[in-house]
């Protein structure tokens, strides 16, 4: 062989290595970002879900959840105002409340849990909250719309543990109430009843001669359903939007004489009422009327004037000057008094 084919084969030798190396760079290069998009992906994907993580660890929180909490410091105040304001009772009712079942159910009763008999002993000394911190938990839930993490930081409770709390005190709270006497939706059942809480809102409203308590209905809005049905049944077309309805009597001493609740958000007030109209018909002494807004449905004929509500804006009235000044002022208290029932609500 020549210098001149030497020196070929010597160069295409070299071209040949050169290029073995460069696949091999862009081999490497390409496992290199890969490896980097990956990770780079994973961290994009940690922030993202860690910004609807909306829950607080340990470290954020009090120590020990029965000492130095926000919801210890409110209950060891005893201050009515403070107990209503956050949870619907004063003490003593919420005292009364653990007192008639509430305690000795978180007591004796062991916590359901996923990974957990649910037929083993209780553990209440292991239990983050007492029956009185329990019910608390419970009642602020339902007494305000504050998020789970609003939860954690009053009662220093881990989020697992705020929803066990919350699922097993709603259970042996609604077993303590249906079997509390004072907790009992009832409807008057004696005339001399009527004739009390008439009496009452006379001594205020003295024109309202038989009235004996004030109705309204209530819309909660709702998730919207995947089941078209039920979708369809919770829309309300009036409001535009998925809602569950409810109607509630309210007596002048403050408490709920009947109601009919959770009733599909497209029913009209007066068929999700019909309970209600049925009390008005056969269990209400003659002369004694419910007081309601002007848009609130007065029933059918059967029950007319046992629903009483103010003149719609607009309306005529033909009669004499002090006649309508009458009804102007029958119906000032009339709206005067409705009022209890959005207190109420």
């Amino acid at each position: 062989m020549d210098l001149a084919g030497a020196f070929q084969l010597m160069q295409e030798a070299e071209d040949f290595e050169d290029v073995v190396e460069a696949d091999l760079y862009n081999t490497q290069l390409s496992a290199a970002l890969l490896i980097t998009g990956a990770e780079a992906s994973r961290v994009l994907r940690s922030e993202r879900r860690n910004q609807t993580r909306n829950y607080l660890c340990r470290p954020q929180l009090q120590p020990d959840p029965r000492t130095h909490t926000p919801w210890q410091a409110l209950f060891n105040s005893r201050n009515d105002r403070g107990f209503i304001t956050t949870m619907g009772f004063d003490v003593e009712t919420f005292e009364l409340i653990v007192r008639s079942g509430f305690g000795t159910l978180w007591l004796s009763r062991p916590i359901p849990r996923a990974d957990a008999t649910t037929h083993g002993e209780p553990r209440p000394g292991g239990r983050s909250l007492d029956a009185w911190g329990a019910l608390g938990l419970v009642l602020h839930y339902l007494n305000s719309t504050m998020l789970e993490i609003s939860l954690q930081q009053i009662f220093a409770l881990m989020p697992t543990t705020v929803s066990q709390y919350i699922t097993f005190g709603l259970q042996i709270l609604l077993e303590t109430l249906r079997a509390l006497p004072d907790a009992a939706i009832q409807w008057p059942m004696h005339d001399v009843e009527f004739q009390d809480d008439c009496d009452l809102i006379v001594a205020r409203h003295p024109r309202l001669d038989g009235a004996f308590a004030s109705i309204d209905g209530l819309n909660l809005p709702t998730q919207t359903s995947d089941d078209p049905d039920l979708e369809n049944a919770t829309y309300n077309g009036w409001l535009s939007e998925h809602y569950i309805s409810s109607v509630i009597v309210f007596s002048p001493h403050g408490v709920i004489i009947a109601a009919n609740f959770n009733a599909p958000g497209s029913w009209h007030d007066s068929r999700v009422a019909q309970p209600i109209y049925d009390k008005l018909q056969n269990e209400t002494p003659d002369g004694f009327y419910l007081v309601a807004d002007t848009a609130f449905p007065r029933g059918a004929v059967e029950i007319e004037g046992r629903i009483m509500a103010p003149i719609k804006s607009g309306q005529r009235l033909r009669s004499t000057d002090d006649e309508i000044e009458e009804r102007f002022a029958y119906d000032r208290e009339l709206l005067s008094f409705r009022q209890t029932a959005e207190w109420g609500m």
